[in-house]
Formats: C-alpha cells, sequence, structure tokens
C-alpha cells in the first residue's frame, strides 16, 4: 500500500525546500535532471504500478476543475486512473473541483466509484457532496472482492473508492464552500493557474478557516489509511 501527501503540504515543502509538484508529464524531467519532487495522484499511481503496489491512499484525487468548459483544466488524475491497476482510497474528489463533472467523466472512463458505508458521495472536508454514490459497498472484503473480479476479468484501471471523513472531523459543505469562492476569486485575482492552482486554492482555505481545514485534512488521510490497509490484507487473501 502506498500513501501520498496532501498538496498544502506539497506546497510548503516546495517554498522550503526547492521540491517540485512532479505529475505524470513531469517525472521524465525530473528524473533526468535528478531532482527533488512530490508526487500527485497520477504520478504516484504509475510508480506505484511499477512496483507492483495494488492499493495507493490520499488525501482526495484531482479532477475537472470549475470553469473547465472554458480552462480545459482536467486533473491527469482521471486518464491515469483509466489505465492503471492501482485502486485508489480518497475521501473522494477534492471540493474545490467540479464534483459532478468528476464523477461523469470517471464514467466516461469507465472507473467504477464505491462509496464506503454511505449512500452519498463525500466532498473531501465533507462527508456528503449533494452526489449520490455511484456504487456502494460496506466492508474492506467486498472491496477487495470487486477489485480482484476487475482485474481477473482483463479490465483495466483503477477504482475510486470514496470514504468519508469521520463525523467529527468534517467540516459541513455549506461553510467550507464560502472559503472555497473565496480562494477561488483569490486564484483569479492573482493569475494562478495550472498545476498551480490546487496547491494555491487548499493553502487559501487552510488559512481562511483557521486551520480547521488542514486539521480535517490530516484526519481523513489517517481514516483512509486504515481503510487501505484493510483493504490491501483482504487483496492478499484472493
Amino acid at each position: 500500500m502506498c500513501i501520498g501527501l496532501n498538496e498544502v503540504q506539497l506546497n510548503d515543502l516546495g517554498q522550503k525546500k526547492g521540491i517540485w509538484k512532479v505529475s505524470l508529464r513531469d517525472m521524465p524531467y525530473v528524473v533526468s535532471k535528478k531532482l527533488n519532487g512530490a508526487t500527485t495522484v497520477a504520478a504516484t499511481m504509475r510508480i506505484a504500478a511499477m512496483a507492483g503496489i495494488e492499493i495507493f491512499v490520499t488525501g482526495g484525487i484531482g479532477g475537472v476543475h470549475r470553469g473547465a468548459e472554458t480552462s480545459f483544466d482536467i486533473s491527469a488524475d482521471l486518464t491515469e486512473m483509466a489505465q492503471t491497476n492501482v485502486a485508489v482510497i480518497s475521501a473522494g474528489v477534492k471540493s474545490i473541483l467540479d464534483i459532478g463533472l468528476t464523477l461523469e467523466m470517471l464514467e466516461t472512463m469507465g472507473v467504477p466509484v464505491v462509496t464506503y458505508g454511505s449512500d452519498d458521495f463525500p466532498s473531501f472536508y465533507s462527508r456528503s457532496s449533494g452526489f449520490a454514490t455511484p456504487l456502494r459497498l460496506d466492508s474492506p472484503g467486498e472491496i477487495a472482492a470487486l477489485l480482484s473480479s476487475k482485474w481477473s476479468m482483463g479490465i483495466n484501471g483503477s477504482v475510486l473508492i470514496a470514504n468519508p471523513i469521520p463525523v467529527d472531523k468534517e467540516v459541513p459543505y455549506s461553510k467550507i464552500e464560502k472559503h472555497i469562492l473565496q480562494a477561488l476569486k483569490a486564484a483569479s485575482e492573482n493569475g494562478i493557474r495550472g498545476k498551480e492552482t490546487t496547491p494555491f486554492l487548499l493553502k487559501s482555505i487552510a488559512e481562511a478557516s483557521g486551520g480547521e481545514s488542514l486539521e480535517s485534512n490530516i484526519a481523513l488521510v489517517k481514516n483512509n489509511a486504515f481503510l487501505g490497509a484493510a483493504i490491501a490484507v483482504e487483496l492478499s487473501r484472493k
């Protein structure tokens, strides 16, 4: 099982130690130049697949950005999930994104989306996003059985396993949305685009929430790690 850093941590590391945020397209350059890098979901999935690791835990996946109809800003996480046999456990799609369009794109790409123990698809900081989950499973064993069945059938690609943040650590959607809208406005005013967008937004939200969002971010990663470990154990028995 592989565990990724959240992008607030990546951004802070990059500022302090000159560490690149490395997506799939950046990997050959960073490796050839012998630079330090912290990998995105897409890049980590590819590395995990190369190492024979089938379970990857992160905070939230990237997806279709708000306003993508004009910016065409869509994360490489989605295209990587369509082709790489590494399951991703997350607290859903990052709430700064267009969750509805991201779910539509995952469906188009044939990526199963399963929420653990809930009929509501989570939105990273919050247990609900306003969207119903496409699929629901209630135990690590059931999820492992799905993974085993998918890959034994020769159907390539990931499965997105959405794990809602613990109740006592969530930030209500209505509350976090206000911070998101403020951060999006600030990003636009500062000309933030491309791969710098997500770290900027998450850091802005953490500051605006007085650290509450960062505390939730850390809690959900730990929660995902517990579930990922349990699924990995069950999958090893298949």
